[in-house]
Order: structure tokens, then C-alpha cells, then sequence
């Protein structure tokens, strides 16, 4: 039998040993998810803190399940370890690790360098290599293939196959996780796709769809999030201007996305949050460089969410100025929501968190509430604490209300009925009109 038939074998049959390296918030939802599907799984990860919390079946991840975890791990199909030499036993090894910028906003691969050398080392004959970090395209063939052949002695297409599949996690989606998700596959080779879209096939509830090459997946995954970056960017410069105009913004996009096509719905707010949308143009703009490309559409996008934290804390100014004859220095300020996005606890690339350094540089006094982060790192170091509830008779104490982030559990019209002014980025407030309430 061929590498591919063996693999197609497995994967029917279930007795394919799966591997996912880096268990965070694309991680581990991959790996329970093959667990469920009944595929003895191993997490690897270089913190000691998550390997022995998945080993106990306590659950980090707000897409997880906490009843599947605990259910998979008690019947021993799926574990975690830092050991690395059990990727000699896998037959198919998700890569799924950071992939940040680093202080020139320059890609930084050191993850998946350091995870593929790791994988190499003990990568058995026979065996699938996928990698779903988002990633510039050209990774997978040029980073990884190298270091896996020189690293296992193996050839790529022959003895193990390869491929790059993007993570399309989307944290705190009511409706779409990892389970039921539509999956891109471009492997090195027809074989190396097949192989992977099979396995993907048998574990998820969504569509597998295949390309040519894991170039081609590498940069479906960057327009996506390029798009996304893009059409942000578009309606922030809108809402600069619709403030300017006196124009409701919100009521504009809302008017806009009754059209049934040629028009798909995106909103302002204060800044653009999370590990994909803020990160991926600069891969592409980076990568182009190498071909003498330019991209200044991407790149002006990027300026202008980039900017927004310094235009709330602009506004701001304003409106204390405007209503209250006060100067930002020295006015209490309380942020409501520091996650990038509502009804979550994750804190990557917030812009909240940017708000808060600029009013920080104006001289504000800053205090924060955030149900689902109670606590936070700052720039310095330091952890700062959430206050522990709001209520009339604390929203009375501060100058100005900032809702940075639209989580649904907080009473938004008791916050404007009892604060002295209410202003917010994020149409939490939608339906409620009040003398002491700005959108942006």
C-alpha cells in the first residue's frame, strides 16, 4: 500500500494517532474536537501550566466545552505532555502556534521554526505534517519542508507528507466553531491534500474545501483577514467624518446593509482587536516587499485603525470639555471592556487596553470593569484589578463613562440613567437616547 492509502486507511478506521502542537485558543478546541471524533490525541505544549490543567481536565478556552474535555480525557483519548519525542508514535501532527509581530511589525516565526524543528526531530516515516498558523505565504514550503527533511532524514512527499490548512477560530462565535467551520487544505502535493482534507472531512460537521498549494491556503487565510481590515478601516474614516458632519454613523451602516447585496455590514470602533485582523496585512506587506510590491490600500487601512485609540481619547477631551468645561487631566474616567471583542476574556492586541495608555498620557484617572477579565498585565508589569461591580452609586463617581467593549451582561441603560456622561464606541447603547450619551 502507498503513504496515502495507509493514512486513508487510519483515518477511516479511526486507529490514526493525532498530535496538535500549542494548545491555546486554536489548539486545543482542534485537538478535543479530533478526540470526539474518536482519534487518540496528543497536546503538546511548552507550558507546564496548560499541559497539566488538560491532563485534569480542566478547561481554559472559552470554545471548549468544559463536560467534552473532562469526558475525552477520563477515557484516555486525548492527553497533554511538553515531551516532544512522542510525535514518534503520530501519524498526523497539527501545527497551531503564534504567529506575532515583532517590535517592527516585521512577522515573527520563531514558533513555528522552533515547533517544526521539534517535530523533526522525532517525525516518524509515514506520516502528515499540517500546519495552521496563520502564516505568509510561502512557510510551509519554505520554512518548514527544509527543516523537516534535514531534521528527520525523510523526503517530503515520499516518506511524510505536508500541508497548511488555516485556523479559522473565531473566539466567542455563537454560531460558527471549530466544529462546524468550512476548512481550507493545500498540501505539498495532491497525495499530502487529500490526506489532510480526509482526516478534516471525518472530524468536522463543515466543508472541506481543496487548492493547489499551501501558498494558496497560506494566502486565502491573509485576505481574509486583509479584507476585514480593509472594510474596518473604511467605516472608522467614515465615522471620523460622520462625527464632523454631525451624521450618526451606526444609523448609516444600519440603512446601508438593508441592500440585499453589494453591501456587507461593518461597524466602527476603537481599534481593531485580536490575533488575526491587526497582524495578518502586515505578513502580506511584508512578503511583498520581497517582490518589489507595495500595497498602500492595506496599509492605509492599517494607519487608520491604528489611530482610532487616539481619536476616542480625542473625543473624549471634547466632550468634557463641551459639557463639563473640564480638562482630561485629572477627570475620572472608567472604561467599560478591555476584550477585544464582546463576551470573551481574551486581551490579544486589544484596543481597549491602547485607550487606556493614551488617557494614561493625558492624565486621567483611569479605574476599569470587565466581568470576564477581572485583571489584567499592563505595559509596565503591573496587574490591574477590575472594580467589582457597577451600580448607581459608583457610575456616579466618574466624569465619564467609555464603553470600549460591548459585553451583553452589563445594564447599558443603567449605566446612562446614572453615569454623567456616557460615550460609546461600540453602539452598546443602541436604542437608548439621553442628553448625556455620544457615539462615536
Amino acid at each position: 500500500m502507498s503513504l496515502k492509502e495507509v493514512l486513508l486507511k487510519k483515518i477511516e478506521d479511526k486507529s490514526l494517532k493525532v498530535g496538535v502542537v500549542g494548545l491555546g485558543y486554536v489548539g486545543l478546541p482542534l485537538a478535543v474536537e479530533k478526540a470526539i471524533a474518536g482519534y487518540e490525541t496528543v497536546g503538546f505544549d511548552v507550558q507546564e501550566e496548560k499541559v497539566n490543567m488538560v491532563n485534569e481536565g480542566r478547561n481554559y478556552i472559552g470554545d471548549v466545552v468544559d463536560e467534552k474535555l473532562k469526558d475525552i480525557v477520563k477515557r484516555g483519548k486525548l492527553r497533554a505532555t511538553s515531551n516532544f519525542e512522542d510525535v514518534a508514535s503520530l501519524d498526523f501532527i497539527a501545527i497551531a502556534v503564534p504567529t506575532p509581530l515583532d517590535l517592527y511589525q516585521q512577522p515573527d516565526i520563531s514558533y513555528v521554526k522552533k515547533s517544526t524543528e521539534d517535530v523533526s526531530k522525532h517525525l516518524k516515516k509515514g506520516s502528515i505534517v499540517v500546519l495552521e498558523s496563520t502564516t505568509y505565504p510561502g512557510t510551509t514550503e519554505e520554512l518548514m519542508k527544509p527543516i523537516l527533511e534535514e531534521g528527520s532524514g525523510l523526503k517530503c512527499g515520499e516518506d511524510f507528507f505536508l500541508a497548511f490548512s488555516p485556523e479559522r477560530v473565531d473566539p466567542g462565535n455563537k454560531k460558527y466553531k471549530t466544529k462546524n467551520t468550512p476548512k481550507v487544505v493545500g498540501g505539498v502535493g495532491e497525495d499530502a491534500t487529500d490526506v489532510a482534507a480526509a482526516l478534516y472531512e471525518a472530524v468536522l460537521d463543515a466543508d472541506v474545501m481543496k487548492v493547489s498549494s499551501p501558498k494558496v491556503a497560506e494566502m486565502e487565510k491573509i485576505l481574509e483577514n486583509t479584507y476585514r481590515n480593509v472594510n474596518i478601516g473604511l467605516v472608522n474614516e467614515f465615522a471620523i467624518l460622520a462625527d464632523a458632519m454631525g451624521i450618526n454613523i451606526w444609523e448609516v451602516v444600519d440603512a446601508a446593509k438593508t441592500k440585499p447585496y453589494g453591501f456587507q455590514a461593518f461597524y466602527p470602533g476603537p481599534g481593531v482587536g485580536g490575533h488575526c485582523i491587526p497582524l495578518d496585512p502586515f505578513y502580506l506587506t511584508w512578503k511583498a516587499r520581497e517582490y518589489d510590491i507595495h500595497m498602500p490600500l492595506i496599509e492605509a487601512s492599517g494607519t487608520i485603525n491604528d489611530k482610532m485609540p487616539s481619536y476616542v481619547v480625542d473625543r473624549s477631551l471634547r466632550i468634557l470639555s463641551k459639557h463639563f468645561k473640564k480638562a482630561l487631566n485629572g477627570s475620572k474616567v472608567l472604561i467599560l471592556g478591555i476584550a477585544y471583542k464582546a463576551d470573551i476574556d481574551d486581551l490579544r492586541d486589544s484596543p481597549a487596553l491602547v485607550v487606556i495608555d493614551e488617557f494614561e498620557k493625558e492624565g486621567a484617572v483611569l479605574e476599569y470593569y470587565d466581568g470576564f477579565n477581572p485583571s489584567y498585565i499592563d505595559k509596565n508589569g503591573e496587574k490591574v484589578y477590575s472594580i467589582k461591580e457597577i451600580n448607581p452609586e459608583v457610575l456616579k463617581q466618574y466624569d465619564l463613562v467609555v464603553i470600549t467593549t460591548a459585553h451583553t451582561n452589563v445594564d447599558y441603560k443603567m449605566v446612562v440613567e446614572n453615569s454623567k456622561f456616557v460615550f460609546d464606541t461600540r453602539y452598546a447603547t443602541k436604542g437608548i437616547k439621553a442628553d448625556n450619551l455620544e457615539l462615536l
